[in-house]
């Protein structure tokens, strides 16, 4: 199927998008058609083998509206490079705004001189009394003419679809305007007779009933209601033009050991690039050289500039903060990670959700349904005996206070604004239906590996035999492992880099399969791996035996390791999980949400990890496919299932839950395969993207409402429904008022979720850190101590000490701000930060409560998740 999209012209309200959409679905060979009133675009997916552009164009035209394809991203670029594309929003407001401005020039005084009489407003004598009345009624038309004409879209446009058979709500004014112009042109020629024929009783009657003042007003209000809804569309979509202004335009590039500077479009994979601090990466790449920290908030929403070292990619659009960067390009053009998220949140915000059918239905038949019912109402008070001026303002209140315009915005501005507000949280929402079904979900299904968990083995404990030390266990087992390609290895050469553990000559290096490695260092044959390993080759220490089960038992994998024939101790490898994993579990589980973790992990290792983060169960042991049948499982159980995972495996089970969320650092292919994209990587996410759900389906409803009801109170009032027995009878004038407030009040609606803000419980609730349970030896005889909270020194005084767990350290620089915070507070004895346990341990000599503690570090920009 070809998926293109479309911009259409002449669009006015919903009626008009239901036009468009019935007129295009009709087409041999169509799939799909969604037409977004809000962006006034199509995107339509078809057989090519049976149409093309032309034949959609044409349907679009025959229905009465203009249809263009979209021009391709690149070309814009082109265009962009010679002249700033316009902002069709800013461009669509400035335009309405004009208009207004030129209409209320002469609206104010044809109210004024209209309505003068009424309220003892001082008039020229020209205008006053009935020997005056032609000039009194010719002035007016005189005022109106120019209103007419600065607003004759309504006219040109409503009655061109009305004429085709499809009225819109340009009909409606069209109809009741042109009807009080008509009826006002009549009343000038009724009163020239009655000056004529010496009539003033009927000359004093017409020129009370001109109705020239309720047209230019029908036309002056919608006008002002147009400039309000077309300001407030234009935030709507201020989320994908922030995005869009992200985009640097010049790259410099270094070209025969030159740097020469090019526009941004012209970059080529592999071309190597200079990227300076406080400029901003011009497109993916690969640091080469250098190392920084890069500000990536405006795309991940992750406030903490992140670390960049030789190795490391970074993302098109985000600021070098310091240092001086070499990046070799390696995605240009549309393939960036700044690209797709704005198609992206460009196809969610023109695709349409299932709540929108309503609408949809009733907005098809709203406008002949709404003439149909002022035609009736003018013919019953008719013969209800009342005057023909009576029934014609019946007639006009109702034509103009329908708005099947609130309907038609109900749904895209909501979707519009949540996706947005997503997107600048992290979260890619990839259509406006995965949005709309999140809020049912009520089971999640996690995959372990590199969603709870890292993703990568790291050395968890450091356990070494009597009379042996750590450097000395970690020097001989880097020695070894440095040669093995096994990825447990490559934890313990980490680990040992980060220690500066230098390097032992190994000889006759061997890996036996299954079992590990063996090399000599000293002449003295060394051992490497499991337990079956020590065993086959009679070495025993039972002590380490009983303590390599109870790491086992924790979900950690034990590498024993010897020197000749003596143990020297246990290296613990795991792959820990995230810090907020644990929370964002407790999170999902207090939103009344079942937790269930797949895995192809052994049972103990899953059973381990389920103790820690607290899901509710876990399936071991599965292969791909078998994660999917899962997933069909629980869905034939009658629960909506959300997937999170972000591994190729995952790419089956994602495809089929009610809602995939792939973790945004995973594959390519989960990335595709998802209806969701967490961009952080961050779990907690999972929680914030079903709560944006449930406040944007909560405001479609609140919009809906207010359309409905908005019109089923309004038009019976304006049909004069309850004027026999109230006396309620609405003036044209206050119809066309309510009826422009209406949109602007959706609109308004919507645009509150810009200020939408996920509630998660206190971190205070979530304090124990999951990496608590990953520390080595020598830590854990610190953490018991820090567990001795208060305790009484020999003067008496108190001394307390806490461990404070903080996100959001990625460098030295930030150890140096925390302590620095931390110890400028009063009754702080001593502090020492950890920043790979992203910990900070505080020595107190007083009482200093945690939220004072709390606030200091939050104060230089870092979070603070937990105090004990």
């Amino acid at each position: 199927m070809q998926k293109e999209y479309y911009d259409i012209t002449g669009m006015s309200c919903a009626a008009c998008a239901n036009r468009v959409e019935k007129s295009v679905a009709k087409l041999p060979g169509m799939d799909e058609v969604s037409v977004n009133l809000l962006k006034n675009s199509m995107m339509v997916s078809y057989d090519k083998s049976t149409m093309g552009t032309d034949e959609i164009v044409q349907a679009v035209e025959k229905a009465g509206y203009g249809a263009s394809p979209k021009v391709e991203a690149d070309a814009v670029k082109k265009q962009s490079a010679a002249r700033p594309a316009a902002n069709e929003a800013q461009r669509q407001y400035k335009n309405m705004k004009k208009r207004l401005v030129l209409s209320l020039i002469f609206t104010i005084p044809l109210f004024y001189i209209s309505m003068g009489h009424m309220f003892n407003w001082p008039l020229p004598a020209g205008l006053v009394g009935m020997e005056n009345a032609m000039t009194f009624a010719f002035t007016q038309f005189l005022l109106l003419i120019p209103i007419v004409f600065i607003n004759f879209s309504y006219y040109r446009n409503g009655f061109k679809t009305l004429f085709r058979g499809a009225p819109n709500m340009d009909s409606l004014i069209a109809l009741g305007s042109g009807a009080a112009v008509v009826y006002g042109i009549y009343a000038i020629f009724k009163i020239g007779y009655g000056l004529g024929h010496m009539d003033m009783e009927m000359v004093d009657s017409f020129m009370m009933d001109l109705y020239f003042e309720s047209a230019g007003m029908i036309l002056t209000l919608i006008t002002l209601g147009k400039t309000l809804e077309a300001r407030a569309k234009g935030k709507t979509s201020d989320a994908i033009t922030k995005l869009m202004d992200l985009a640097p335009k010049t790259a410099i590039v270094e070209q025969d050991g030159k740097e020469v500077e090019i526009p941004v479009e012209q970059v080529q994979m592999g071309d190597t690039l200079i990227v300076k601090a406080g400029v901003s990466v011009p497109v993916d790449g690969v640091v080469l050289e250098g190392n920084s920290s890069i500000d990536e908030s405006a795309l991940t929403g992750e406030s903490i500039p992140v670390e960049k070292l030789q190795g490391d990619s970074v993302i098109g659009a985000t600021i070098n903060k310091s240092g001086y960067l070499k990046i070799k390009a390696m995605k240009v053009g549309d393939d960036t990670a700044l690209a797709q998220i704005i198609r992206l949140v460009d196809e969610a915000t023109s695709s349409k959700a299932p709540i929108a059918k309503l609408a949809d239905k009733v907005s098809g038949i709203f406008v002949p349904v709404v003439i149909t019912i002022a035609v009736i109402a003018v013919i019953a008070w008719l013969i209800a005996g009342y005057s023909f001026e009576f029934a014609l303002s019946i007639g006009i209140s109702v034509l103009v206070i329908s708005c099947p315009c609130a309907l038609g915005l109900a749904t895209p501005t909501a979707i519009m604004v949540g996706t947005g507000r997503g997107a600048s949280h992290g979260i890619l929402i990839k259509s406006a239906e995965a949005l709309e079904t999140a809020h049912k979900v009520n089971t999640v299904v996690l995959d372990k590996t590199g969603t709870i968990t890292q993703g990568k083995p790291v050395v968890t404990d450091l356990i070494t035999a009597e009379n042996v030390s750590e450097t000395e266990l970690l020097q001989m087992a880097v020695s070894l492992e440095k040669l093995s390609e096994h990825p447990l290895a490559d934890a313990i050469v980490e680990d040992a880099d980060k220690k500066n553990i230098a390097l032992l000559p190994v000889s006759e290096f061997n890996q036996i399969a299954g079992h590990g490695i063996t090399g000599k260092i000293d002449d003295v044959t060394c051992l490497a791996g499991n337990r079956r390993m020590m065993e086959e080759n009679h070495i025993q220490d039972q002590d380490l035996f009983v303590q390599a089960d109870r790491i086992a038992d924790d979900g950690k994998t034990p590498l024993f390791f010897t020197s000749g024939d003596k143990l020297l101790g246990i290296i613990a490898v795991a792959d820990v999980v995230k810090s907020t994993s644990k929370q964002a579990v407790e999170e999902l589980k207090s939103m009344g949400t079942e937790i269930v973790m797949l895995t192809g992990d052994n049972k103990k290792t899953a059973e381990a990890i389920r103790r820690q983060v607290g899901v509710d169960r876990v399936v071991s042991e599965v292969f791909p496919q078998d994660k999917e049948k899962e997933i069909r499982r629980l869905q034939g159980e009658g629960k909506k299932v959300a997937m999170v995972g972000d591994g190729i495996n995952d790419a089956p089970a994602l495809a089929r839950a009610d809602v995939g969320i792939a973790i945004g650092a995973g594959t390519d292919v989960a990335i595709e395969s998802a209806d969701i994209v967490l961009m952080k990587s961050d779990l907690m996410d999972v929680s914030t993207a079903i709560q944006l759900s449930k406040a944007v389906i909560r405001n479609i409803k609140q919009n809906l409402f207010w359309a409905f009801i908005y019109n089923i109170i309004g038009i019976p009032i304006a049909a004069g429904v309850f004027f026999t027995a109230f006396g309620l009878k609405m003036n044209p004038m206050l119809g066309a008022l309510a009826m422009s407030f209406s949109s602007v009040f959706v609109v308004s609606n919507a645009l509150r979720l810009r200020w939408f803000k996920a509630k998660h419980k206190a971190a205070a609730d979530h304090n124990e850190s999951i990496a608590d349970n990953h520390i080595s030896k020598g830590q854990n005889n610190i953490q018991e101590s820090d567990n001795q909270k208060n305790s009484q020194n020999s003067k008496g005084e108190v001394e307390m000490k806490k461990v404070m767990n903080i996100e959001g350290m990625s460098c030295n620089n930030c150890v140096k701000h925390v302590i620095k915070a931390l110890s400028e507070v009063d009754g702080v004895k001593n502090v020492s930060v950890s920043l790979e346990e992203k910990k900070a341990e505080v020595e107190l000599s007083g009482d200093v409560s945690d939220d004072t503690l709390k606030a200091a570090v939050e104060e230089e920009g870092y979070e603070v998740v937990g105090i004990r």
